[in-house]
């Protein structure tokens, strides 16, 4: 039976990833407050983390450069697009929330 640990290096790929990510969306996308940096920051990497194999395979593929790719970096990849995906969602919906008054009363 195979063990369900993962290996060292993907895990660090997949960490280094979600954590990219995130410091990336900051730079495009600040949050308003630190509430909000705090929930779309572990949002972000917590999406990473969960996500990222997933949509590396799928961005890789679509992209057509499967084949050009280490399994390393098609999750390093992966981590970094799903982080970065659930920073921009969260701070879209936080500004929606905003507009029509059910956000929070600061």
């Amino acid at each position: 039976m195979q063990s369900m640990d993962p290996e060292p290096a993907m895990l660090a790929a997949r960490i280094a990833g979600a954590v990219a990510g995130a410091l990336v969306s900051l730079a495009y996308m600040m949050p308003r407050g630190a509430r909000e940096a705090t929930a779309r920051a572990t949002a972000g990497i917590v999406s990473g983390l969960v996500f990222g194999a997933p949509a590396g395979v799928a961005l890789a593929r679509w992209m057509g450069v499967a084949e050009l790719l280490s399994p390393t970096e098609t999750l390093l990849t992966g981590s970094a697009a799903a982080s970065m995906t659930a920073w921009w969602v969260l701070g879209a919906l936080a500004r929606i929330a905003d507009r029509t008054g059910r956000g929070p009363k600061v």
